[in-house]
């Protein structure tokens, strides 16, 4: 395992990105590899990056110009990428005396350490792919709530409904598939390996409220779900009402034709 480039410094700076749906890691120059799982290697003069399949980075102790090389870098290996990237950005100071854990709305750390960068990376890109999927189903509802309130007093589906259900299937196929891809409530494999990290990975999944966020997306998740299974079956007793309505129309007209030919 290689040496961290800024193992010496007090503090560095962190940002963590969503890029899109996936990143092709296979393609990632092995030369620059600090560790794997997940994905740990060199950027810019003297910084790092951790890179996630599911299209998470998070870039240490890069200057604005550096993260912007690296990122245009590494576009071509984004898959999907969204228009705008979700992110977030903290301070990670060292002090070899102090308590690990979140002081002042900075990850304190005894040591920079392959392992303790990993784990701030894994909570910080579970973090921005939560900010993500929780923009994501708030746009959702905005635009399932006018659709529904139409079709409600409106009385019939047509194409407001299957526009409606066309976007809650959408959502439901996409969120889920991602949500499932970042596995938030899954332990990072390296506690396996490193035990001693159990602590500063509790502090750290509490104060970014990662088991919460992700409790709160699944019943919004299940509320969507909800959604189009009750307004597929309001759409199917609308339309088997209408096929009835036919039906009569066909029997009475079929009554009126019979009764005219027998009058005649």
């Amino acid at each position: 395992m290689k040496t961290l480039p800024f193992k010496d410094r007090h503090s560095i700076k962190v940002r963590a990105l969503l890029l899109g749906q996936r990143i092709d890691l296979r393609a990632f120059d092995y030369a620059h590899r600090l560790a794997p799982s997940p994905l740990l290697v060199t950027a810019g003069g003297a910084g790092a990056a951790v890179l996630f399949r599911y299209g998470a980075v998070v870039l240490f102790g890069l200057s604005s110009v550096e993260e912007v090389a690296f990122l245009e870098n590494l576009r071509p290996l984004v898959i999907e990428p969204f228009a705008k990237a979700e992110s977030e950005e903290v301070e990670v100071m060292r002090d070899e005396q102090g308590e690990e854990g979140i002081e002042q709305s900075r990850i304190v750390l005894r040591e920079f350490s392959v392992k303790r960068l990993q784990l701030i990376a894994d909570v910080l890109a579970k973090s921005v792919a939560l900010a993500y999927y929780e923009t994501s189903l708030a746009d959702s509802f905005d635009r399932i709530e006018p659709l529904a309130t139409s079709l409600q007093k409106e009385g019939r589906g047509g194409r407001q409904g299957r526009e409606l259900l066309r976007h809650i299937g959408d959502t439901l196929s996409i969120q889920g598939k991602m949500v499932g891809r970042v596995e938030v409530q899954e332990k990072p494999e390296l506690l396996w390996e490193s035990p001693e990290l159990e602590q500063l990975h509790l502090r750290l999944d509490d104060e970014y409220e990662l088991q919460e966020r992700h409790l709160a997306l699944e019943r919004k998740l299940e509320l969507i779900a909800r959604t189009a299974e009750t307004l597929l079956e309001l759409l199917q007793h609308k339309r088997s009402l209408r096929v009835e309505w036919y039906i009569v129309i066909l029997i009475l007209v079929e009554i009126m034709i019979t009764l005219y030919e027998k009058i005649i």
